[in-house]
């Protein structure tokens, strides 16, 4: 694994100490159950993103100019419980550090460690999930921490609102909070959802964010990709609404799967560089 620099920005924006960005990668897929590989997504994201244009057109802004540090992986393996409980900690840290941190998947489970460091941290933290599933189940395949459980362990932490689910299992409904879920079939060419949506979560929001909320004709490469997905600007727009209300505290992409397609590794690079600078050109 090569993983270099998020953005790849100038010399002198990168440093640890004054970078007020953090990026931490966790290449993990260890629990996974149809297409394997997001392991290697953290590295094809970074690398892609190398190639953007630093400059975003829409917030007139270069956020690299605030740092950005790549930090080293969570290479913890041997569990799910030990990596859940390894990027709690390295996110924590990050966090008294006074970073902002950003942690780049890897499939969804590596998401749990990150909630709690940041609901641990911030007072009356919520979290919202852009998702094509709901990952509610108590247990899936003899394991609580299997990437399907991930919304059930994060919800032990603090609220959550679900935006953008398409497919669900049977057991997983008398968990769900119907209030606090936006499935994509009532979203879809609406705009009303998005206020909505924002006014269920607190002050403070962390955000986590599963690649195939997006539909497949935007990100095909994921590990479970579902039709019916959000289109780009659709969550473009959703995002900056929320970030200009809320105070968005740290957040995770996950679930790139790699294959031949480069663009959807590119893609997600471009949707972390846009987030930052929804955040920091307040």
């Amino acid at each position: 694994m090569e993983l270099k620099e998020f953005a790849d920005p100038p010399q002198g924006f990168s440093d640890e100490k004054n970078s007020r960005i953090v990026v931490i990668p966790v290449p993990y897929d260890e629990t996974s159950t149809w297409l394997k590989g997001a392991d290697k997504g953290p590295d094809e994201i970074i690398t892609a993103s190398a190639n953007m244009e630093l400059y975003d057109i829409e917030t007139r802004s270069e956020v690299y100019r605030q740092g950005i540090f790549t930090d080293e992986p969570v290479d913890e393996k041997s569990s799910p419980e030990k990596m859940t409980e390894a990027v709690r900690q390295k996110v924590t840290g990050r966090i008294k550090d006074g970073k902002f941190v950003v942690v780049i998947g890897g499939e969804h489970s590596v998401s749990v460690g990150a909630a709690v460091a940041h609901a641990q941290s911030y007072p009356s933290l919520s979290v919202l999930q852009l998702d094509a599933h709901t990952d509610l189940r108590e247990e899936y395949k003899g394991s609580r921490h299997n990437h399907a459980c991930t919304m059930a362990r994060i919800k032990e932490a603090c609220p959550i609102v679900q935006v953008g689910i398409r497919s669900m299992e049977a057991s997983e409904t008398k968990h769900a909070e119907k209030d606090r879920i936006f499935y994509a079939e009532d979203i879809h060419g609406k705009k009303d959802w998005m206020k909505q949506a924002a006014d269920k979560l607190s002050d403070n929001v962390y955000l986590t964010l599963d690649l195939d909320v997006f539909d497949p004709s935007v990100i095909p490469s994921t590990g479970t990709p579902e039709p019916g997905g959000m289109l780009w600007y659709d969550v473009l727009e959703f995002l900056k609404m929320l970030i200009n209300e809320k105070n968005l505290v740290g957040f995770d992409v996950v679930e790139l799967c790699p294959d031949h397609n480069r663009h959807s590794a590119f893609t997600a690079a471009k949707l972390i560089y846009k987030i930052l600078s929804y955040k920091f050109s307040r």
